[in-house]
């Protein structure tokens, strides 16, 4: 019931779908956890730097359990943003951490930075870190043009790694759009991979004011949950 997060692209909403899929599991009575092993782009609040991205996950449930080992304040890959601050990255000290979190939740959401090969330290991607976690990876795909040959990198490279793809979600999805591209992306990338689209999340303009409880109602509606965490989930508690 563990997975691991990554993205084809920056700024696709990772943070948006990890959030979402850990809110819906503790809604669902499963104690969810979300790790970020990285956070470039730490902010200062009250003295201490803090990670923008766990607190969107306590924003949307406060009762997920929330962990970051390597706040980086430079908005860059965390092996540059390390080098920038003078830390040494471990991956011992993250696969522990890891541990720790997984000991404490029923299901733990990791977030990658950035794509599968966004440089961690100076011998380790994105991709060996989920392989070191060993658990299966969610790609978060963006629904426009080029997202077919990103995506497609993507499961391939994972495959490389031999990782297990557990699919693809596709977020920001325009609900009334007469785009080809866009409305062809879905099949196409199922028909050139063996890999399945496990959701598409409706694009939701200002999502930052919408209700917790209305951002889960598009999450159940959105993605198959069971499929992405391989469990099976009473009918009952999905409200059906």
């Amino acid at each position: 019931m563990h997975i691991f997060v990554t993205g084809t692209d920056t700024d696709i909403g990772k943070t948006f779908v990890t959030a979402g899929l850990a809110a819906v599991m503790q809604s669902l009575g499963y104690k969810a956890g979300v790790y970020k092993p990285f956070q470039s782009g730490a902010v200062e609040k009250n003295g201490f730097l803090v990670s923008p991205d766990l607190g969107y996950v306590k924003k949307l449930d406060f009762y997920v359990e929330t962990l970051c080992t390597y706040l980086l304040k430079p908005p860059t890959a965390p092996s540059v943003a390390a080098e920038m601050d003078g830390v040494n990255i471990n991956l011992a000290t993250v696969a522990r951490e890891f541990q720790t979190l997984k000991h404490n939740c029923e299901a733990v959401l990791v977030e990658g930075a950035g794509g599968l090969m966004v440089p961690v330290t100076k011998e380790a991607l994105i991709c060996d870190v989920a392989k070191m976690l060993d658990i299966p990876i969610l790609i978060v795909a963006r629904p426009d043009l080029g997202t077919i040959n990103h995506t497609l990198l993507t499961i391939n490279q994972a495959k490389v790694m031999g990782l297990d793809i557990a699919g693809v979600v596709i977020n920001r999805y325009p609900s009334s759009t007469f785009d080809v591209s866009i409305k062809t992306a879905p099949r196409l990338i199922e028909e050139y991979s063996d890999v399945n689209i496990l959701g598409i999340i409706p694009d939701i303009p200002d999502f930052d004011t919408v209700k917790p409880g209305e951002i889960i109602n598009i999450f159940l509606n959105s993605v198959d949950i069971e499929k992405i965490f391989r469990v099976k989930i009473p009918k009952l508690n999905l409200g059906i």
